[in-house]
This record gives structure tokens, C-alpha cells and sequence, in this order.
């Protein structure tokens, strides 16, 4: 949401430097911080749309400057991918569902290249990138190790069951992780991350269950 208001933030600074150009033979000035006129933010799917004081379209604009939150978060959701990443990687020699290796072939695809992103983001930000064997206790949807031995040892369609039961609940973890940071992170470009996470996972939600139902 943030993002979207981001976006009607610059539209309304663009559509008043206009008209100051159209109104003045003056250089136009830039939109004063101290300005009253409201700000609309677009509501969540489903929701209406608000109008903001200056002060809080202020604090809504995301910013380019990492909180505790953003890194938190990067840290985290590394671990969290390299784990769907291996899930990924035995359905080629173990599953029966054609489609379910596709998904599986997805997961790699997209994943694999925002844990790459997410380590070179953490090293811009001057910060350590967790270990492989990091611990992840507590963090939403991470399968235990006895349910990582469970699906390295099945095949065929009791390996497609307890993948997309497994996936399933990682993706929804990692939905409620970037909800989290949507909320309390500051830094522009995890805002992003999160809301493609967000999206891909939710889309991906619906395909497994979609899979589920044929087994």
C-alpha cells in the first residue's frame, strides 16, 4: 500500500509544479513540506481510500535508509528460500505429478535469484549474511528437519502429498514475514521484495491447492 501511496504522492507534486508553471512566468517552486493540502491513499483490495495529513503522507513514502526490521526481515527470508529452494530440488527424482514438478522447477527459478539479491542487498547494507546452517527455529512455515528426512524419503505421490502440505505452509510463512515488514520496515527496496513475495506465493498457494485436489 505504501508503495502505491508513494507513487500518488509523486503524481500530486508533479501536478502542482505544473500548474505553478502554468499560472507564473516565475520558476516554478518545488511542494513546501509545511503544505495542508490532503494526500489520498489507496485502500487495501476491498478497502477505501483514506486521505492523509502532510504529516502522515510524510511518514508513509518509504525511504531508502534500512531499519531493523528491513534486515530482520532479508536475514530471515534468506533462510527461508534456500529451504524452498532444497524442497524444490528432489521433485525431478521423486515426484509423480508432472505439474507439481513444474512448480517445484518455479520455485527454484524465482527464489534462487532474490536469495542473490537479498545477500548483495545485505552486503550493501554493510551487514552479515547468515550461514547455511543458520538456525531458523520459531520462523513462520519452516519444515523441522524430521519433515525434511520425511521428503527426501518418500517418492511418488506420498512425496507429492507431503511437498505441497510442506509448501504450502512455507508460503503462507512467508506471506505473514513480509506482512510483518510492510507494517515496520522503512527501506524502499524491501518494501518491493515483500509485496513480490507477497504476490508470487500467494499465486503459487493457489496452484498447489489446485494440484492437491487431483491427487
Amino acid at each position: 500500500m505504501r508503495a502505491a501511496l508513494f507513487v500518488v504522492v509523486g503524481l500530486v507534486a508533479g501536478l502542482l509544479a505544473a500548474l505553478s508553471g502554468c499560472t507564473s512566468s516565475t520558476t516554478p517552486q518545488a511542494p513546501r513540506a509545511d503544505s495542508t493540502a490532503p494526500v489520498l491513499a489507496p485502500g487495501r483490495p476491498g478497502e477505501q481510500a483514506r486521505t492523509l495529513s502532510p504529516a502522515e503522507a510524510a511518514t508513509a513514502v518509504p525511504s531508502p535508509t534500512a531499519n531493523a526490521a528491513d534486515i530482520t526481515y532479508v536475514r530471515d527470508m534468506i533462510l527461508h528460500h534456500r529451504q524452498a529452494v532444497d524442497m524444490a530440488l528432489l521433485a525431478p527424482a521423486r515426484a509423480d505429478s508432472a505439474k507439481l514438478k513444474g512448480l517445484a522447477d518455479r520455485i527454484h527459478d524465482v527464489q534462487g535469484p532474490e536469495i542473490q539479491y537479498m545477500t548483495t542487498w545485505l552486503r550493501e547494507q554493510e551487514q552479515d549474511v547468515p550461514g547455511h546452517h543458520a538456525r531458523h527455529e520459531g520462523m513462520p512455515g519452516m519444515a523441522t528437519p524430521a519433515q525434511m528426512e520425511a521428503l527426501r524419503a518418500a517418492k511418488g505421490k506420498e512425496f507429492d502429498r507431503l511437498f505441497l502440505e510442506l509448501m504450502i505452509n512455507h508460503h503462507l510463512g512467508a506471506i505473514k514475514m513480509s506482512e510483518r515488514v510492510l507494517t515496520g520496515g522503512s527501506h524502499i527496496k524491501i518494501e518491493e521484495l515483500a509485496t513480490d513475495v507477497s504476490v508470487e506465493q500467494s499465486a503459487e498457494i493457489r496452484r498447489m491447492q489446485e494440484i492437491r485436489a487431483t491427487l
